[in-house]
């Protein structure tokens, strides 16, 4: 094959942000075969400590499991705290979430554009929880913002979440029983 083949040949490369490795392991399955995966655990909004930590490991042991690199990025949680102050009492799918998508997939998207990734997504909607059309068009305006390419979906569908509570079962994962934010103080 030549290089020019070769070069057409490439799969695009995602940097797929992950809220959690359980969240991780079907989109991981949808999406490998037709890109390059990087997976990213930027989730700052993740308390106590001790949670955040539980759940980077699992995320660890899921790009493990798939042979995919992992990145983490800084455990800020003053910049979460910042974001929401103003939604400190709204409740779980309110403009609070709105705000949270938009500081982590903004991050993602700058993480793409600066690491010159051809796309980046994320996993926040495989949740049966989350607004995927809010999540989706976050990723539009951080993308647009950054200079980087969203690629879309709503992993939930064609029994994404279904899958990815099977996977999470066979591979012994903890799975959490809250998105991470807790109030601000």
């Amino acid at each position: 094959m030549t290089r020019r083949n070769e070069l057409l040949h490439q799969k695009p490369r995602v940097l797929l942000h992950a809220c959690c490795g359980p969240c991780a392991t079907s989109v991981i399955e949808q999406l490998h075969n037709d890109y390059d995966l990087t997976l990213y655990f930027f989730n700052p909004n993740i308390k106590p400590i001790d949670e955040y930590y539980r759940r980077l490991c699992e995320a660890e042991r899921v790009a493990n499991y798939f042979g995919v690199p992992i990145l983490a990025g800084d455990y800020d949680t003053k910049s979460f705290d910042n974001a929401v102050a103003s939604y400190a009492d709204y409740p779980e799918g309110s403009e609070r979430c709105a705000v949270c998508f938009n500081l982590r997939l903004g991050d993602t998207a700058r993480k793409s554009a600066d690491d010159n990734f051809d796309l980046f997504a994320t996993t926040l909607t495989i949740s049966p929880h989350k607004n995927s059309a809010v999540i989706n068009r976050t990723a539009e305006e951080t993308g647009v913002l950054h200079g980087a390419k969203p690629l879309l979906g709503d992993f939930k569908k064609k029994d994404g979440f279904k899958r990815s509570t099977e996977l999470s079962r066979e591979l012994g994962l903890y799975r959490q029983k809250y998105c991470g934010c807790r109030p601000t103080v």
